[in-house]
């Protein structure tokens, strides 16, 4: 007997189509249920430290850059950049909605102005600029459905994979229904999905060599010449951007035994004041589409979440670890303004607020 045969078949329809490894899976259920894995394990051993003054470079200001955009310009008129959306998260503070979907400035949702943005640079470089989105198990269909019934540019679509909530004890967490709970192990799904789904594949045979990785709810990670010749001239495979905090939390760039990367909040040591370091990851990266054709072993989180008012643990990982892997390239964006590069929206509160801002940073091209 297998741990699918324990499941219901609905349940077990959507871990056999979205991925799940039982193999996989049943070697982290085993270290929850022996304490390997824990919230102690999360934080990074070894000495954390503040980046250094020359770690973090800048993006310039207009009339400075004309020799990153430049080369920026070429890639694009090459065909040799792509976007990459990552569009599986449910917008709980929205009704639970799919987060691409809801409507941001006139009726136009995240999905229809994160294509609508690469599709006008495109144009006004007489280039093609590809889109890929990274959906969930949540989220496929949805996406899908919404994509079909409007004229929009047509993305690929793969999916990141599914998982199953534990009980802190390492048994299966069930639900007030008794069904098993599933959810989606994070954003680190990309950098296996994106190879094993064939859409890197399918890219490299369009030309694409860079793609730029962001988050369907950030409409300031669009695509720039100037940071994509930052990143070019930079000469790394990756380039994360980060940005001026202002209160914010989460992840940061440190050095841990003098080597920088990128860390998730939880993965700071106790005690350590996160104050310190005065940028924050806004999750936007842009990648050698060569630095995605190998596995990255990367570091699993236990995330503790309340599920019908009760704690279940969820196992997750983060794809911009693959800072701690490859020559990183750390570049501090505007968050606001015409070139801002940072309006997330997490709640209805945050979009009312973004409203004019968006508008602002809309009608302007990044190619201006």
């Amino acid at each position: 007997m297998t741990l699918l045969d324990e499941i219901d078949r609905e349940s077990r329809a959507t871990l056999e189509r979205y991925g799940f490894d039982e193999e996989a899976f049943l070697a982290l259920r085993a270290r929850v249920a022996d304490g390997s894995l824990s919230p102690e394990s999360n934080a990074v051993g070894g000495e954390v430290e503040p980046p250094l003054p020359g770690d973090i470079e800048r993006l310039p200001e207009r009339g400075e850059d004309e020799r990153v955009r430049k080369a920026g310009l070429a890639a694009l008129r090459r065909g040799e950049v792509a976007s990459v959306v990552l569009t599986g998260g449910m917008a709980t503070r929205f009704g639970g909605v799919v987060k691409g979907t809801v409507a941001v400035l006139d009726g136009r949702s995240f999905l229809e102005l994160k294509l609508a943005q690469t599709a006008e640079v495109a144009a006004e470089l007489d280039t093609e600029i590809p889109t890929a989105l990274m959906t969930s198990f949540a989220t496929d269909g949805t996406v899908r459905d919404f994509l079909a019934e409007r004229d929009l540019p047509e993305p690929l679509i793969f999916s990141q994979y599914v998982s199953l909530r534990l009980d802190p004890d390492g048994s299966l967490f069930r639900g007030d229904d008794g069904r098993v709970s599933l959810y989606s192990p994070g954003h680190g799904d990309f950098l296996d999905a994106f190879a094993r789904s064939g859409t890197l594949e399918r890219l490299r045979e369009r030309g694409v060599r860079t793609v730029m990785v962001s988050n369907v709810d950030n409409l300031g990670a669009r695509i720039d010449p100037s940071v994509l010749g930052m990143h070019l001239l930079g000469g790394r495979p990756v380039t994360t951007e980060v940005a001026r905090k202002a209160g914010d939390l989460g992840g940061a760039p440190a050095r841990v035994d003098g080597r920088l990367l990128l860390l998730e909040g939880p993965r700071f040591p106790p005690g350590f004041d996160t104050r310190r370091i005065a940028v924050f990851n806004v999750n936007t990266l842009t990648i050698q589409l060569d630095a995605l054709e190998r596995a990255y072993d990367l570091t699993w989180l236990y995330v503790e979440k309340t599920v019908d008012g009760r704690v279940a643990v969820q196992l997750e990982h983060l794809f911009h670890e693959l800072t701690a892997f490859m020559p990183t390239t750390y570049l501090e964006v505007p968050r606001s303004g015409p070139r801002g590069r940072f309006f997330p929206i997490k709640t209805p509160d945050d979009l009312e607020a973004a409203r004019e801002p968006l508008r602002e940073l809309l009608a302007t091209s990044p190619l201006e």
